[in-house]
């Protein structure tokens, strides 16, 4: 009874009007909010909503519900802030939207690469959000059969893989109104560390062999050629995050950057960028506040759990494996001999090999995420190549010289060379 006490149910319905945005937080752990459109037609980030299906929300999510028509919304749990939005960017972000469809339909007619996007701006202010929505819209014209490419170059978050990581996915239909987009066959790379400062360099390294990579692979499919990408970015945009920025810009050669709320850093880019590349300034979404480290970390974490457990509507039943010390080969990646300050990026050459530091197994390894790589030898350049899965050190038995691994699948596991990262997790369930 206690418990039904502290956990009161709400029951609301909202009538939106035209360009309005009903908006809401879950703020209460174990608690879940469901949403239903009863009439009219709305959409959360550029997913249509489905009318009389109950969409279910867990701790953590900010939703934002549009209509441009109008509608009426029923919100029913333990909720956060909710309250509707007469000012909203949507018109912004369509007019981009239809501006890249129209550099899709010339990139089609005249058989050349689509147009290459870059979502930048400082933390906080709906980057990841703003290339949903352009994801969205795009693939929800099906009848071109286009394919575009969601690049996320943030490591801090991780949204196609793990934190620590970066990675690129073709996205085939919108992403669920409670999910992210499908994610079968990601293009990751292991970074490490969810700071790029830590190794400036490694970082360069992979955003240029990345950007070779995809290229190559447009150049080869006319399905993903011509949609273009859209690449999400991180929020460090002052000093050599500015260089990392424009780095990002000249590997992937991109042809539009769009600036989130930050003037300064649209003027920068609009002085620094080639004069063929459009620097565009948008608007931020009211009422995107910034996230406290706390929830950073949390997010972080329910991003790991997500990875080998699932979500609510996805559940996975990972696997736990005895591997000895002498069955495995763990190395570091570690950042360059020369100090990064007495470079510049611009000049850092991404010829450059890191150099690979043997980890002896042992409680180090303790609640540290492992890349598994294809490699097969640590001749072959191990930094380059993608990722081929990830295991988590859940227990580490020294009389033994056993390690126990929280691992998606079954043993054996593939008989690779082991990354670790900084990044760690730990698994209430071990």
């Amino acid at each position: 009874m206690s418990e039904s006490v502290e956990f009161q149910i709400e029951d609301q319905e909202f009538r939106l009007k035209p360009d309005h945005e009903l908006r809401f937080e879950v703020e209460n752990k174990n608690e879940t909010v469901v949403l239903e459109l009863k009439t009219g037609l709305a959409e959360i980030f550029g997913t249509e909503l489905v009318k009389s299906k109950p969409y279910k929300f867990y701790f953590g999510a900010k939703i934002a519900v549009f209509t441009w028509q109008g509608c009426s919304l029923r919100l029913l749990g333990k909720k956060g802030i909710s309250y509707i939005s007469k000012e909203t960017p949507m018109m912004s972000y369509l007019n981009c939207h239809a501006s890249l469809e129209q550099l899709r339909t010339k990139s089609e007619e005249e058989k050349v690469r689509g147009p290459i996007t870059m979502v930048v701006g400082p933390t906080d202010v709906g980057k990841s959000t703003l290339c949903r929505i352009l994801l969205n819209y795009s693939t929800r014209m099906n009848d071109l059969g286009r394919r575009p490419i969601y690049v996320d170059l943030s490591p801090g978050q991780g949204q196609i893989s793990v934190p620590g990581t970066i990675g690129a996915v073709m996205v085939e239909r919108p992403a669920e109104v409670d999910a992210s987009f499908s994610q079968a066959a990601p293009l990751v790379y292991h970074f490490g560390h969810t700071k790029i400062g830590i190794n400036s360099t490694l970082y360069n390294i992979l955003i240029s062999h990345m950007a070779e990579v995809i290229h190559q692979q447009m150049d080869e499919n006319p399905r993903i050629n011509y949609p273009g990408l859209i690449i999400n970015t991180f929020g460090w945009i002052k000093g050599k995050g500015y260089q990392h920025l424009t780095h990002i810009a000249l590997a992937f050669e991109v042809d539009v950057i769009l600036v989130l709320d930050e003037e300064r850093l649209y003027n920068k880019l609009v002085r620094d960028m080639p004069g063929f590349v459009k620097v565009v300034l948008l608007p931020k979404r009211r009422g995107v506040v910034q996230r406290r480290n706390k929830f950073k970390l949390e997010g972080r974490e329910a991003r790991i759990r997500e990875f080998f457990y699932g979500s609510p509507r996805n559940v996975l039943h990972p696997h736990t494996c005895l591997v000895r010390f002498s069955d495995i080969k763990v190395y570091r990646i570690l950042a360059p001999p020369i100090p990064n300050a007495l470079m510049s990026l611009d000049t850092q050459k991404t010829d450059f090999k890191p150099k690979l530091e043997g980890v002896t197994p042992g409680l180090n390894m303790m609640h540290h995420v492992l890349a598994l790589s294809f490699s097969t030898t640590v001749e072959e350049d191990v930094v380059r190549n993608s990722v081929a899965g990830f295991v988590c050190v859940t227990n580490v038995d020294t009389s033994q010289q056993m390690l126990t691994l929280l691992s998606p699948q079954p043993k054996p596991l593939p008989e690779t060379i082991y990354h670790m990262s900084d990044v760690q997790f730990i698994d209430n369930n071990a």
